[in-house]
């Protein structure tokens, strides 16, 4: 498990748990791997207590299993748990931009305007980090104008997953569409029309099922039997 050394914050816990978070997501530590509190341990420098309240955490949101309650492994990927977090999280997102709508300042309007700028760069480099950081900071204008103290820590919960699998599925990410999206987006948030905003950010947050359908893996709930 020869990962980097990261800077440690002022909460341990947060930090065991956001570079293991990132780890698994980017692919670092890959599925059915085993982790080793010792090695976890050397690699974080903190003591076991963050990292099993960080591996909680994680079991939580599905990035980990634990079995025998003593071996933790990397959860596999699972196509139908990331699309019942997609779902989740297009609900939370329509949700934030609805409230968001009427308290955005011109400054605000601007970050998404300057994150859509970057994104739409990062696409053309192929730069997939930079991409979903680009991303995560154009939805993030909204969740935070929204003033909803509960949304940030619901959205953890199933984001990851989401991020997950489109790192493994579309590392390219060619033909996301993402930023005509986000220039409606902030269209409809600068006319002051709430709900064509949160309409339009839902969809946008539904557009990996249709990602992972081009790409022959189907929504599990949308096959059909025979």
């Amino acid at each position: 498990m020869p990962l980097p050394r990261a800077e440690r914050p002022s909460s341990l816990r947060d930090y065991a748990y956001a570079q293991l978070r990132d780890a698994i997501v980017s692919g670092q530590l890959a599925p059915g791997e085993r982790l080793r509190d010792t090695e976890l341990e050397a690699w974080l420098g903190v003591s076991r207590t963050p990292i099993r309240e960080a591996i909680a955490r994680l079991e939580a949101a599905g990035l980990v299993h634990t079995r025998r309650a003593k071996e933790t492994l990397v959860a596999p990927l699972d196509a139908r748990d990331a699309f019942a977090a997609q779902r989740i999280a297009a609900s939370l997102h329509e949700l934030a931009v609805r409230d968001a709508v009427p308290l955005l300042a011109d400054a605000d309007l601007d970050a998404m305007r300057a994150a859509n700028a970057r994104f739409a760069a990062a696409l053309r480099d192929g730069d997939v980090d930079a991409a979903i950081a680009a991303d995560d900071d154009f939805h993030a204008v909204a969740i935070a104008a929204s003033a909803n103290p509960l949304l940030p820590g619901l959205l953890e919960q199933v984001t990851p997953l989401l991020r997950r699998l489109e790192r493994a599925r579309f590392a390219g990410l060619a033909g996301r569409g993402s930023v005509g999206d986000h220039d409606s987006i902030i269209a409809a948030c600068a006319d002051g029309d709430a709900e064509r905003a949160a309409r339009l950010t839902r969809d946008n947050w539904l557009t990996l099922e249709r990602l992972l359908a081009a790409s022959g893996t189907e929504d599990p709930d949308h096959q059909e039997t025979t």
